[in-house]
């Protein structure tokens, strides 16, 4: 089967990333990529690493000959986009914001971690893609939960790359501070916890316990590392089997032997969960591509269920070892 896509927003960082993962997918057509600023110019002029693979072009039109749309605008734009153009019925929509993650009452999107929720995934029409930060941290604490053992204070400390600040400049992402540079940002208080909390309830509702997120600004480009760790009687042993029982039927998560990094999963789809026992605390590493499996690949991988073909087509990426 061919899926007719249509992207919006197509020119930043999760555009592209959609865009270089797209091009080559089998099961594939792209039909538009909108962007008003850039319409009418190749998609290499802003993707200059997709010079020779793609004569494609920016477009300024919006069309309903498709099957499903990646909306990759800033958040709170991809609600407006929506009440300004309604999608015609039968048009599954994937978006990347994170204005549709919370649950309400008249919200059809379904939370889009198919580590959590992948049948529902694959009934649904609409689908909110998870932030990256959340994706990283719930792939190291959803097994617990599913296990009814959050029963204490978790303690996270998670480190991004500067491509997670998004493409347009700031003082926090311009190189000459990002550089050699390190920082702390919404200490406690990250939007990302929101959705955490949400899945984490849905499968222990009574874990009551405090999340305590510290965020931090790499100097790198890409990757999110996260350290977890909680009071936990459970043996190393036990905790090893519960993550890879959850995990045998999600491909992209693996769990390592081995203490990982980040390298083993920049430029990749997948997730790589490491534990330790230290006397009564559990520690858990989790670390993910922020722009992959934390945001595009993460949207395929999701359209792909959508329309049933197999969940890892398109998403065999090479990790970037060296």
């Amino acid at each position: 089967m061919k899926i007719k896509v249509g992207i919006v927003g197509g020119a930043g960082y999760t555009g592209g990333e959609l865009l270089r993962i797209l091009v080559f997918h089998p099961n594939v057509t792209i039909h538009f990529i909108h962007s008003n600023s850039n319409a009418g110019n190749l998609i290499s002029k802003v993707h200059s690493d997709l010079l020779g693979i793609t004569d494609l072009r920016f477009s300024s039109e919006l069309s309903n000959d498709i099957d499903v749309l990646f909306i990759c605008l800033g958040h709170g734009e991809a609600s407006k986009f929506l009440e300004k153009n309604p999608i015609q019925k039968g048009i599954k929509i994937i978006d990347l914001s994170q204005d549709f993650r919370i649950a309400s009452e008249g919200n059809e999107f379904v939370y889009g971690l198919p580590e959590l929720q992948k049948d529902k995934i694959t009934k649904a029409s609409y689908v909110a893609n998870p932030g990256c930060f959340a994706t990283c941290i719930q792939l190291g604490l959803l097994p617990l939960a599913k296990e009814h053992l959050l029963n204490n204070e978790i303690h996270i400390s998670a480190i991004t790359g500067s491509t997670g600040a998004g493409q347009s400049l700031t003082e926090t992402s311009h190189f000459s501070w990002r550089n050699n540079n390190f920082s702390i940002y919404k200490p406690f208080q990250h939007q990302h916890l929101k959705e955490i909390k949400q899945s984490l309830k849905s499968l222990q509702n009574d874990t009551h316990e405090g999340i305590n997120f510290i965020p931090f600004r790499g100097d790198f480009t890409r990757g999110i590392y996260t350290t977890l760790y909680i009071d936990s009687d459970i043996s190393l042993e036990k905790a090893k089997d519960i993550y890879n029982t959850y995990y045998s039927n999600h491909p992209f998560t693996n769990i390592s032997e081995s203490n990982p990094h980040l390298k083993q999963v920049v430029n990749t789809n997948n997730a790589i969960v490491y534990l330790e026992k230290h006397e009564n605390k559990l520690l858990i590493v989790s670390m993910i591509d922020n722009l992959l499996k934390g945001a595009s690949g993460q949207a395929v991988q999701n359209m792909n269920l959508m329309f049933g073909i197999e969940e890892t087509i398109g998403l065999r990426l090479k990790a970037n070892n060296f």
